[in-house]
């Protein structure tokens, strides 16, 4: 595989307006053809989500889903730049993906990681640094290790880091932006809540052995 080079990346970003990541991707997925790589882009509708990506996306949807047996439900905030698009089937494809994806992924408690709170990052690190396995380690190296398990961590929280249910090969930012190169408008993922049957309710475990004994002391 030809070797993907940072100047070649910038290059094909500057020409389509796609991401970093995207035009890497799409580089190393086409052999470092930039041609080709622009075309790869097109097809999955990135590129134009790009460019558009800093327009207002004020219209949208509410989306629900209530899993089998109506244990788990979601809700979640969609959005795109009109009402024409999110009533269109394409947009309504998406809103019930996306809402399934929060379903599936009881760990994803964010949309993105930039939404994730500073303390909640730091209390990942604390945590980190606390681990065993780095006892006796090189402070700098410590430090690296501890980074990395934290951008992943934190990766794990984030809704759109995650891959796509239906297709473990693109993520769902990914797939929310082939959307939006189909539908020609910016989309944005903007909130969701997930509700868990019983969750947060206390529930008193009975210990049937102690009520035997004291209905047959009371006998």
């Amino acid at each position: 595989m030809a070797e993907i080079s940072a100047k070649l990346v910038k290059e094909l970003r500057d020409k389509t307006g796609a991401g970093m990541m995207d035009c890497k991707k799409a580089l190393s997925e086409c052999g470092g053809d930039a041609t080709k790589a622009t075309e790869w882009l097109r097809q999955k509708g990135i590129a134009t989500a790009e460019k558009k990506a800093g327009r207002t996306a004020a219209e949208g949807a509410i989306g629900s889903y209530i899993h089998t047996g109506a244990r788990v439900g979601v809700l979640v905030e969609v959005n795109c730049e009109t009402d024409f698009v999110a009533r269109g089937e394409v947009f309504q494809e998406l809103l019930r993906n996306v809402a399934m994806q929060i379903a599936a992924c009881p760990g994803v408690e964010y949309v993105s990681v930039d939404q994730i709170p500073a303390e909640v990052a730091e209390r990942e690190k604390s945590i980190e640094m606390g681990r065993d396995d780095l006892a006796g380690k090189k402070e700098e190296m410590k430090a690296k290790i501890v980074e990395g398990r934290i951008g992943k961590r934190l990766k794990e929280l984030a809704l759109l880091d995650q891959p796509f249910i239906k297709d473990s090969t693109v993520s769902v930012a990914e797939m929310v932006k082939q959307v939006a190169g189909k539908v020609g408008e910016n989309i944005q993922v903007r909130r969701f809540t997930r509700f868990t049957l019983g969750e947060g309710i206390e529930v008193e475990k009975a210990d049937f052995a102690a009520e035997v004994a004291a209905m047959t002391q009371a006998a």
